[in-house]
């Protein structure tokens, strides 16, 4: 007869919910979301493209631009062209499928946006192009 009396004293326990599993699936969730985000690379400077009368809307993953004071900008830093190399060799690292886009601003030297096409493309970088505004 003792054992009833300690059956009623287990059903007054209280009942406690587990956690765990619900806040994995939300981890899982936010993990999920930042590996597919894609971020929008900026050069770093507002440059003056040349105009032209056809333009094709591209998202490339790699993007150089030149400023009218022969400044070359990747991701939002100066950098001189010889220091480019190494700068891009990583960036290649992170995506080596990537398609470049060299910005020059409309009084840019020319001969600066040609050494960049021409480094890209002994990187081995495929689709490089030239960034104009459209007429």
């Amino acid at each position: 007869m003792a054992r009833r009396g300690s059956r009623v004293l287990q059903d007054d326990e209280e009942v406690e919910l587990d956690m765990t599993p619900m806040l994995d699936v939300v981890f899982i969730l936010l993990i999920f979301f930042i590996v597919t985000a894609v971020f929008v690379k900026e050069p770093g400077i507002e440059v003056v493209r040349p105009e032209t009368t056809l333009q094709e809307q591209t998202k490339p993953t790699l993007l150089v631009a030149v400023s009218s004071e022969d400044e070359i900008y990747v991701d939002g830093n100066v950098y001189e062209l010889t220091a480019l190399r190494p700068v891009l060799e990583q960036l290649l690292e992170e995506n080596p499928r990537a398609e470049a886009m060299v910005q020059g601003d409309f009084e840019a030297p020319v001969g600066t946006i040609l050494d960049i096409q021409e480094l890209l493309t002994d990187m081995g970088v495929e689709e490089i192009r030239i960034s104009t505004e459209g007429a």
